[in-house]
């Protein structure tokens, strides 16, 4: 007769839990839980949104004060959240083209689109858009304010803005003036001064970018562009500033009066800088990119990084930045109907 030798309690524990496993109605396996999962501690935490790349698109090209501010943004945030940013310009169309983009996008936090006043001016400009501009978005964050710079190239003879308007009055076709695109703010402010009497001629650009090239190189006479944009060039001694369009002169740019104290009281534009995400982005996401950014931008040293591009920086709430911009819709839109300015 075989004998049986007496196994230990021990190895009689995996037994006794199978059958009493079966008996509950409940798998159960050496190292697994419940249904044959893993134990809890043996999977790994799911990571916290944001959880991936995100996008930030840039509705003009490289080189420009927008481009240049969503860049020291986008670096500071993936410090900040821990995920890599990148930034995508999309230019064209006065910033409509990449407006459109975002208009689009899964509207999961992974997607911001940098904006300008322009923005909020495009839909007196233009007939029809691709996108509602108030509905179709979800405002995040007003970041800052700048002045455009009426400025030309340093071998001009004109040193003020009462030159440019003299010479204006000499040609038949006025003086031809870059802005950074139709339906910027660039644009609008060239065009005010024009509707005040000033002889002007249009040549709009893809962006503030491209139109400082060209006046750099005197291919145009002025160019209307944000100081942000001009400063550098006119640090280097290659431009030189005539006029700031903002209802007071500029901190970095201090020498250079407005246009309104050379002859045109009343006269003020001033251009606001913000995010926007996808209409329908979850608020609580909206809130984590507005808290991340409002905190870059509070950095003292982030502050004197900005002004000296330019930009008077600021961190406003989601919904103040959205009263702002559905505001200024309703303004520019009058204001353009005014003017008769039409870009398509």
């Amino acid at each position: 007769m075989k004998t049986v030798k007496p196994r230990g309690v021990a190895a009689l524990v995996p037994a006794l839990a199978l059958v009493l496993g079966l008996l509950a109605g409940v798998a159960w396996a050496p190292g697994r839980g419940a249904q044959g999962e893993p134990p809890a501690a043996a999977k790994p935490a799911a990571r916290a949104w944001p959880d991936r790349t995100l996008s930030i698109l840039v509705t003009f090209p490289p080189g420009g004060g927008t481009d240049l501010l969503a860049r020291k943004l986008g670096e500071r945030l993936a410090v900040k959240l821990g995920v890599p940013v990148v930034v995508e310009n999309r230019p064209g169309a006065s910033g409509n083209i990449g407006a459109r983009a975002a208009a689009e996008a899964v509207p999961d936090g992974n997607t911001l689109l940098m904006v300008n006043s322009s923005f909020a001016i495009n839909p007196g400009v233009y007939r029809e858009l691709p996108f509602d501009p108030k509905r179709d978005f979800a405002p995040v964050i007003n970041v800052a304010f700048v002045p455009s710079a009426i400025v030309v190239p340093a071998s001009s003879t004109w040193r003020t803005l009462a030159d440019m308007i003299d010479a204006g009055r000499l040609g038949e076709a006025g003086v031809a003036y870059a802005s950074c695109g139709n339906g910027t703010p660039q644009h609008l402010a060239g065009e005010m001064l024009h509707l005040a009497g000033v002889s002007l001629r249009h040549v709009p650009y893809k962006g503030c970018g491209p139109a400082l090239t060209d006046a750099v190189a005197g291919q145009v006479p002025v160019a209307v562009v944000t100081a942000s944009s001009a400063a550098p060039f006119i640090r280097a001694g290659s431009l030189r500033a005539l006029a700031i369009t903002a209802p007071a002169r500029s901190a970095l740019m201090p020498g250079v009066p407005t246009v309104a104290e050379q002859g045109f009281p009343g006269y003020a534009l001033n251009q606001w800088h913000g995010l926007l995400a996808p209409a329908h982005t979850p608020p609580e996401r909206v809130r984590v990119l507005r808290d991340a950014l409002a905190g870059i931008v509070a950095d003292p040293a982030m502050q004197e990084q900005l002004r000296q591009l330019g930009f008077d920086p600021t961190a406003s709430t989601s919904e103040a930045f959205r009263a702002l911009v559905h505001a200024d819709i309703d303004r520019y839109g009058a204001l353009t109907a005014q003017l008769g300015l039409r870009a398509d």
